[in-house]
């Protein structure tokens, strides 16, 4: 958990800078600006009025599953050895990847359904479905998932052993 809530302020930045450049990519024009302010990533647009408020994201909402991804692979056996450390470190940088992703669709999410009238004429019905579905999935259902997901394609492999004197045998098929 120190290690989340020390190195966030960084990660933050790094998450905003990644996820402000895929939506840049696929706005035309190229309008949102994403900056962190504390532990919040506050999302600009060069096309909302002077004086209104901007959105804030709290980041920490995005990324505390990776407490969930650390304490699984620092439960084991094996917690230090290089398997364990190495498949640690390749879900951390995959993590990042669904974190970067869950912002984008969090912020989709705010401009679909949060901004009023300007949402309703910047989105139909079913993109403000598809894009409040896909923030809600994140934050119920994906953070989880792509925790425990991540640590069980990745956590060092569990060797089974056969009794022995059991030999397993293929039973022939009818066409043979």
């Amino acid at each position: 958990m120190l290690i989340w809530w020390g190195g966030s302020p960084s990660y933050n930045v790094a998450l905003a800078r990644s996820a402000e450049m895929v939506l840049r990519w696929s706005e035309r024009p190229p309008v949102t600006r994403l900056r962190t302010e504390e532990r919040q990533i506050i999302v600009e647009r060069q096309d909302f009025a002077r004086g209104s408020p901007r959105p804030g994201v709290p980041a920490h909402d995005l990324t505390f599953n990776f407490i969930i991804m650390m304490t699984l692979f620092a439960a084991g056996r094996e917690t230090f050895s290089n398997r364990n450390v190495a498949g640690l470190l390749l879900a951390a940088a995959i993590l990042f990847l669904t974190h970067v992703a869950g912002l984008i669709v969090t912020i989709k999410s705010i401009y679909a359904l949060q901004l009023g009238a300007w949402s309703q004429a910047n989105y139909g019905s079913v993109a403000r479905n598809i894009w409040g579905a896909a923030a809600h999935f994140y934050r119920l259902v994906g953070m989880y998932a792509f925790a425990v997901g991540l640590w069980w394609l990745l956590r060092p492999g569990v060797v089974v052993e056969m009794p022995k004197g059991r030999s397993v045998r293929k039973r022939k098929s009818a066409r043979s």
